[in-house]
């Protein structure tokens, strides 16, 4: 009898643990949450200043070499 009893203690505590893991897991605080949103911010300010740094680079670079093939045009027709 003891050892049907301590078998279904143990089945019990064995399904219920795993649940009040994933209870806590979803259950997180605002606070965290919110700490949570501000470093997803940052993060994406960070590619968008990223992407748009690369985009200006590559805009200039394009802006240099029309001024050069735009010179060397001018040079071949004189």
């Amino acid at each position: 009898m003891k050892r049907i009893a301590v078998f279904v203690l143990l089945v019990v505590s064995s399904v219920a643990w795993p649940i009040s893991a994933n209870a806590r897991r979803e259950n997180r605080s605002i606070g965290e949450n919110g700490h949570e949103a501000r470093k997803a911010a940052k993060q994406q300010r960070k590619t968008v200043n990223r992407n748009a740094r690369k985009q200006r680079k590559a805009m200039k670079k394009n802006q240099k070499a029309q001024r050069k093939a735009a010179r060397q045009q001018q040079r071949r027709g004189q």
